[in-house]
């Protein structure tokens, strides 16, 4: 059955601040190489779906600038493809979203103009895999009104803020609480619901007419008993970014194999990304590297330990780079040490500096800075 995908970009910006001054959530980098985007992206083109809308809010400059016409992901296209809605569609009086519910009214007529039966509903805070088809596979199975995927385990402070369920023997949900509690084993939402077309349009009409203001708890918490919605756990990586601290540390996770693996081994479930035509990386004849995650186009002339370097660094001769993640376009100087250090695109940092944070609090640069 076909889908109709949607995204939201900015829902989540005041959690990262620093990162989502001059972007939105959807286009912080990750991973080398990669946006927080292409892998809500990928996910959808993977599973079959190839119309998309993309929900912007402020700051969407650069995502646009990523995504360009969708021809990286296959989403090129005279029907369908994909689309990046401007923010002033708003019913009320044209003025900027400010939840999930809003933004969805705002293009309540795109919607009703699609094809699609389905719609599936996510944000792209994350680092995921997932395979649509096997989720609207087990909607259509279960007769459902709403699928909404969540991730079973001890629940980690990334989650808090979000709804935990409590399913039955058919993995229907009974009751929902508004927040997870951190540290317990918990059913928390990860904020990708699949949902009926003809539904939805009904609910948006619903929320207008009655002023509803939030998706989560006018949409779905008050419709549990009325509604058949189900619950879908997801079993694979899930790398939350809400925060520069977790940032920082699922950037470092793909460090480990596994996690490296389980994000880009599969072939059937690649990562798409925008194309550059960049060289490869050059290292220079003293240079030492470590468990590091290098991108093309970097040139290299000094030491790099437990590190991540987006493409186009360059790191001077002498310079040390521990356990610190370089955005594209970082050049430093010679003899610099940097150490749980952040750095933002084309930020430049002087010969003989030294730089340090903490795991906890890493260093953070802004984009285009000297020091």
């Amino acid at each position: 059955m076909k889908a109709l995908g949607i995204i939201f970009s900015n829902i989540h910006n005041e959690t990262i601040d620093e990162l989502t001054r001059k972007r939105t959530t959807a286009s912080i980098p990750f991973g080398g190489r990669y946006r927080l985007i292409d892998f809500a992206l990928s996910n959808l083109v993977n599973s079959g779906v190839d119309n998309v809308g993309i929900l912007a809010q402020t700051n969407y400059q650069s995502l646009m600038d990523h995504l360009g016409s969708g021809k990286d992901w296959d989403l090129s296209r005279k029907n369908g493809g994909l689309i990046i809605f401007p923010p002033f569609g708003s019913y009320k009086n044209d003025t900027l979203y400010k939840s999930r519910l809003e933004a969805l009214i705002s293009i309540k007529g795109f919607i009703e103009t699609q094809q699609e039966e389905l719609v599936i509903l996510m944000d792209c805070d994350s680092a995921n895999i997932i395979n649509f088809n096997d989720v609207i596979d087990k909607h259509i199975h279960k007769g459902a009104d709403m699928t909404i995927l969540y991730k079973h385990g001890k629940c980690e402070k990334d989650l808090q803020q979000n709804m935990n369920f409590v399913l039955n023997e058919d993995d229907r949900i009974i009751k929902i609480d508004l927040k997870s509690e951190v540290g317990k084993v918990t059913n928390s939402c990860i904020n990708i619901v699949v949902i009926g077309r003809r539904l939805l349009q009904g609910l948006l009409e619903e929320a207008i007419s009655q002023g509803m203001q939030s998706f989560h708890r006018d949409l779905i918490f008050n419709n549990i008993k009325s509604l058949k919605i189900y619950g879908y756990e997801h079993k694979g990586v899930y790398l939350h970014v809400n925060s520069m601290e977790n940032y920082f540390k699922y950037n470092m996770a793909l460090l480990d194999k596994d996690t490296r693996d389980a994000l880009f081994g599969n072939k059937n479930q690649r990562v798409y990304t925008k194309v550059r035509d960049s060289a490869p990386t050059r290292y220079g004849f003293n240079t030492k590297v470590e468990n590091s995650f290098i991108a093309d186009g970097c040139e290299i002339e000094g030491t790099v330990i437990n590190s991540i370097l987006f493409r186009g660094v360059k790191v001077g001769r002498g310079t040390i780079v521990k356990n610190s993640i370089l955005m594209q376009g970082t050049v430093t100087g010679d003899n610099v040490k940097l150490n749980y250090v952040i750095t933002d695109k084309n930020v430049a940092i002087r010969s003989r500096n030294n730089l340090s944070g903490c795991e906890k609090i890493p260093y953070y640069l802004g984009k285009n800075i000297m020091v």
